[in-house]
């Protein structure tokens, strides 16, 4: 466990996942006591990986904070709950995209929505295999407190920054952001579209980042990667990168009818685990209705061409 400011600790858990680890936060609270801020993903074993966290701390742990629903952050909070007594706070939006996600799961639809989008059979039945797999470690609450713009947990505000999940919050206190995965240093959080999300996360993400500059605090305590101690900075950067990224996008659609299969090919090459083929496939749809939005493509029979291409006799849908 890692101090990183007086009452703000930090505690890493690898991840067998595309990213190698996650960070876990501890900020003291009003009583003296423990606020949990994101907690991994859930365990078989709790009392190996919580309990000699847990006892590392000098007072209780009085709450816990879920930033957002991915698997990484959600996983491990009845766990935590359980060992701690505590109770965990959550996102409004955020828990029911997560009841939706994790608690209504519909196999088939999932893989429909994949293959529609121009995705191969045996990619589409590697996605659902680790999806399925991932579910026995998601260990997520079913009534929890819920979160809205403007509440506080102990003198933290919360904010709504969508984008990397419809209903991501973050803490705010004296110019210290509780980020979760809203902005990341070196790499940039995923943004993607997903069935039963919000329909331009792009969008969402592109105000977000406005709002950090707007905030502008002084430091971001991420869930991956080192601390951010230029977060206006850092937003700028990741917004840049995304109006590139829309411009790769753009090119690749080539007068031919592509779908978000083909275009994450182009943005992403080839070679990637069924896993992180879905990111790709996720993200390059987000930046294809992005696109659509602006003007600068349009849908066509399951796939996107660029705007005023038009659908050119013989021309079908590829992947």
């Amino acid at each position: 466990m890692e101090e990183l400011e007086p009452g703000i600790r930090r505690v890493t858990f690898a991840l067998p996942l595309g990213i190698d680890h996650v960070h876990c936060y501890f900020l003291r609270s009003s009583t003296g006591g423990w606020i949990v801020v994101d907690t991994g993903l859930g365990t078989r074993d709790v009392q190996r990986r919580w309990r000699e966290t847990i006892a590392e701390l000098d007072a209780p742990v009085e709450a816990i904070v879920v930033t957002h629903m991915h698997p990484d952050h959600v996983g491990g909070a009845r766990d935590v709950a359980e060992l701690t007594g505590a109770p965990v706070a959550q996102g409004r939006d955020d828990h029911a995209q997560c009841v939706s996600a994790w608690g209504g799961r519909n196999g088939e639809r999932f893989a429909e929505y994949w293959a529609s989008h121009g995705m191969p059979e045996e990619t589409v039945s590697g996605i659902a295999a680790d999806s399925d797999r991932l579910v026995s470690a998601v260990h997520w609450v079913e009534d929890p407190q819920l979160l809205d713009p403007g509440d506080e947990v102990d003198g933290w505000r919360v904010e709504v920054l969508r984008g990397h999940a419809d209903g991501h919050i973050v803490l705010l206190r004296d110019g210290v952001m509780m980020a979760g995965d809203t902005i990341l240093a070196g790499i940039t959080p995923a943004i993607g579209l997903y069935p039963n999300s919000r329909p331009d996360p792009l969008g969402d993400y592109l105000e977000s980042l406005a709002r950090i500059e707007e905030l502008a605090p002084r430091v971001a305590y991420a869930g991956h990667r080192e601390s951010i101690h230029d977060p206006s900075g850092r937003a700028r950067e990741i917004r840049a990168h995304h109006v590139e990224r829309l411009a790769h996008a753009e090119a690749a659609l080539d007068g031919e009818r592509r779908s978000a299969y083909d275009v994450s090919l182009s943005l992403f090459g080839r070679e990637l685990s069924p896993t992180l083929r879905r990111f790709a496939t996720a993200e390059a749809l987000a930046h294809l209705e992005r696109l659509v939005r602006e003007g600068r493509a349009e849908r066509s029979a399951g796939g996107y061409l660029k705007a005023g291409m038009g659908a050119a006799p013989g021309r079908g849908q590829t992947g």
